[in-house]
Parts: structure tokens; C-alpha cells; sequence
């Protein structure tokens, strides 16, 4: 049975070796050192669903105090379409309301057809007033 729960420095390795396996677009933030400052930091928590000892999948959300986002979903694709991606979503959003979130955002990449078909499915809609600019640091 899958459970969702928050991640422990524990399971930072498995996160890592589960995203590099099963995430859509590994990042420069995908580090350990990055996942575990997620697991320390007030207001953002990495959420992972475990099935035994085995991780299935993950999310990241966070909170700054203006803004609130989920990143980083992703579920192994053996555990797809048993309701587990939008139990994270779930998780991830009482949360983010408790912290006193009033609008909560989606990261997902534009090549990930089956991802923004996800989002818009749970009710997320597309805000095209915003582009989004980057530069690593």
C-alpha cells in the first residue's frame, strides 16, 4: 500500500537516484545538498509516496510567503493511474494553505504533454500572462 509522507535526510539519496530515474527534466538543482536543504527550509517540503521501502514518488512545494508552488512531481511510471500523483497534490496543497497560501502554482515543463494534461485534469489552468526567465547562478 502506498503511503505519502514527508521526506527525512534519510531518503535524500533514494530522491536522488528516483528523480534521475523518473523525473521529466533533471535540473542544476537536483543535488543532494539541494533536496536536503528542502527537507530542513521553513515553509517548502520535498513529499515522498512510498510503497514498503521503495520510493514511487515525489513532490516538492513550497511557500515564500507571496508565493506558493509545486515542483518536481513525478511517479514511477509502474505506479501511474492509481491515484498517487494527485494524493501528492493534495498533500502538497494542505500544506501550502496552512501556511497561509491563497493561490498555488505548477512548474511543468513544456514538453511534458502528459504532465499539463495532469495539471488541467485536477484543475490547474495555464496562465499565459506569465513567461518565465532563468539564469543559473
Amino acid at each position: 500500500m502506498t503511503q505519502i509522507r514527508e521526506a527525512t535526510h534519510e531518503d535524500v539519496p533514494g530522491v536522488m537516484a528516483f528523480v534521475s530515474a523518473h523525473a521529466a527534466t533533471p535540473g542544476v538543482r537536483d543535488t543532494e545538498d539541494s533536496y536536503a536543504r528542502v527537507v530542513d527550509a521553513e515553509h517548502t517540503w520535498l513529499f515522498v509516496a512510498v510503497d514498503g521501502d521503495r520510493i514511487v514518488g515525489t513532490l516538492i512545494a513550497g511557500w515564500d510567503g507571496w508565493r506558493a508552488a509545486l515542483y518536481r512531481l513525478a511517479v514511477d511510471p509502474d505506479y501511474r493511474r492509481r491515484g498517487i500523483a494527485r494524493a501528492l497534490v493534495s498533500v502538497g496543497e494542505e500544506r501550502l494553505r496552512e501556511a497561509g497560501a491563497r493561490r498555488i502554482g505548477a512548474l511543468v515543463m513544456r514538453a511534458e504533454e502528459h504532465a499539463q494534461d495532469f495539471w488541467r485534469g485536477i484543475g490547474y489552468t495555464e496562465d499565459t500572462r506569465v513567461k518565465r526567465f532563468v539564469r543559473n547562478a
